[in-house]
């Protein structure tokens, strides 16, 4: 089963910091990209940051300079590490594989037709 789960959220002051993780399991973890998103009360769930199979990362230009994406294959686990935290940064973050991700099942390699998510962390940041 195909599981993403999140931890590392809290409540930090302006200008803090936090690093997210997500704990990938139930696909082959080099073969897929993942990604970060947030949702903040009353809004859409907008893009944050991505890494790609081959580590190729991207960000939103509101947390360039400030996040970082990384992934741990050893522990199946990527991170966002987030620097100078603003209040408008306060949002549910969640991670979600890629769509394409290799899993094995029924004896044989198949690839996700859709993102897979996690239950999301709550990032709070206060003035």
């Amino acid at each position: 089963q195909v599981q993403l789960v999140e931890s590392g959220g809290g409540s930090v002051q302006d200008g803090g910091s936090l690093k997210l993780s997500c704990k990938t399991s139930g696909f082959i973890f080099s073969s897929c990209g993942i990604g970060w998103y947030r949702q903040a009360p009353g809004k859409e769930r907008e893009f944050v940051s991505n890494i790609s199979a081959d580590d190729d990362r991207t960000y939103a230009e509101f947390v360039k300079g400030r996040f970082t994406i990384s992934r741990d294959h050893a522990r199946n686990t990527v991170y966002l590490e987030m620097n100078s935290l603003k209040t408008e940064d306060t949002a549910v973050y969640y991670c979600a594989a890629d769509v394409g991700c290799l899993y094995y099942s029924g004896g044989d390699y198949h690839r996700a037709v859709s993102k897979t998510w996690g239950q999301g962390t709550q990032v709070t940041v206060a003035s």
